[in-house]
């Protein structure tokens, strides 16, 4: 059992946080990607004095030509909005994993940019790390105005529903002043202020070696930041901190595991890859043997961005799926007991072709996590990560909670016994071949810290 003076200190540190209040009439919760898609192009639209735009990437397809154009058509409608885009500084310069460099989603920006002479749209190239694969920008959060549009989608066609594809996230719009102004606030000070980050919609922009020290030094100070915000919310009235960090000791880190350890008697977690840091997984076993109720809903392996069908060529990037798989099996395995006296319920989630990016933490009702982060060895130590934690002690969010959950459990398979998810020995020639490869020379577990 948890000790007194544990679970006191789980609960000061949440009681601890900043909070900023917020009303439940100025907070939406959107249930689908074609209401996220609609909801972000009317803000665009009707924008009035800012536009903050930071996402993973902006993809050159139907999907993302609408939004670019979206604040394009915005600014030359309104010279004097404040305008700012911020991805990735690696991923904007390389094509997908697999094709070639050529006309990057940079190469785009820049003729963008010639082709509106006179009406600025500045897109920021952000470098977390000197190389892609050791940290990228996974912050979220589009600011219009006064409003965040929160969620964990980057812009492209699967995640806006522009095709027949599309890819599942959470969807928040909290129109909430003093949180839009905190982080935007960060951006302002801590990122566009770096040497390191750069225009990317300039053609004569610096290599990545050019500025291989102002990004240690980048990097360094962002270990070392936080949002800075008002603090004048009750314990008794709904209200949201934002949290960012980057490292183990990150304080979005410190607040996961300690959200974790308050729950009084039911967790609901999502992750798209299983793939969970020792100490996560530690809670949740900790949880169960307390006998408290554990939910996780994660995405089937087919539901994973990296899956590629059998009747496809087969990449090394396609074994991840698999990878996270087996992960789920060894945990099931370990945690049977549980799973067979129902205080721990494991949902594979699977919708035909589509696809499965859901993140976040519901802690009883009191509590719920909405962020980017995918509750993996990447996002704990390597990626620039943030979130927004709704502290709701009179669960007046409770029916937007019910819904979204209702919805998100809506394709999802409850896994009974462990043997119900295929083995090493039941996957295709290639994979299993690659993975008992990767497993003699031990890469695998270099794979799961960075992929």
């Amino acid at each position: 059992m948890l000790s007194n003076f544990r679970r006191t200190k789980h609960q000061q540190h949440l009681a601890q946080l900043p909070k900023i209040p917020q009303t439940v009439e100025d907070f939406q919760t959107l249930y689908s990607p074609d209401d996220f898609r609609t909801a972000l192009l009317d803000a665009i639209s009707k924008a009035k004095r800012r536009i903050y735009l930071v996402a993973l990437y902006l993809e050159q397809d139907d999907g993302g030509k609408a939004v670019l154009s979206a604040v394009f058509a915005a600014r030359q409608k309104h010279p004097e909005l404040e305008v700012c885009i911020l991805v990735d500084w690696h991923r904007a310069q390389r094509g997908r994993i697999g094709s070639a460099a050529t006309n990057t989603n940079a190469d785009w920006y820049c003729r963008m940019a010639q082709s509106h002479p006179g009406v600025s749209v500045p897109i920021y190239g952000v470098p977390v790390n000197t190389r892609e694969a050791l940290g990228v920008l996974h912050l979220k959060g589009f600011i219009i105005d006064d409003t965040v549009i929160y969620s964990g989608a980057s812009l492209n066609d699967v995640y806006l529903h522009q095709s027949d594809r599309y890819r599942y996230d959470r969807y928040q719009l909290v129109h909430n002043s003093p949180l839009a102004d905190c982080m935007l606030d960060y951006i302002r000070r801590q990122i566009l202020t770096a040497p390191a980050v750069n225009r990317l919609d300039n053609p004569d922009r610096p290599k990545s070696l050019e500025i291989k020290n102002d990004t240690r030094l980048f990097r360094q100070s962002l270990r070392d930041a936080n949002y800075a915000c008002s603090d004048n919310a009750s314990e008794n009235e709904l209200a949201i901190t934002p949290l960012v960090g980057l490292g183990k000791q990150s304080p979005l880190n410190k607040t996961i595991h300690h959200l974790m350890c308050c729950t009084d008697a039911r967790l609901t977690l999502c992750t798209p890859y299983f793939n969970m840091p020792a100490l996560l997984v530690r809670n949740i076993i900790s949880l169960l043997r307390q006998g408290k109720q554990v939910e996780i809903i994660v995405g089937d392996k087919t539901a994973n961005d990296f899956f590629i069908p059998p009747t496809e060529p087969f990449k090394i990037i396609g074994a991840l799926p698999y990878l996270y798989e087996i992960n789920l099996r060894r945990f099931l395995s370990r945690l049977q007991r549980y799973v067979d006296n129902g205080q721990l319920v494991v949902r594979l989630w699977k919708d035909g072709e589509n696809s499965y990016h859901l993140k976040g933490m519901w802690v009883d009702e009191k509590w719920q996590l909405l962020t980017g982060n995918n509750l993996n060895p990447r996002a704990w130590r390597l990626d620039l990560e943030n979130a927004l934690l709704i502290h709701d002690p009179n669960r007046v969010m409770s029916s937007q909670r019910a819904k979204e959950l209702s919805l998100i459990r809506t394709h999802t398979t409850v896994v009974t016994h462990f043997t119900q998810l295929e083995s090493i020995a039941d996957y295709p020639v290639k994979v299993r071949k690659l993975i008992r490869r990767l497993r003699r020379i031990r890469i695998d577990r270099l794979i799961s810290r960075i992929l």
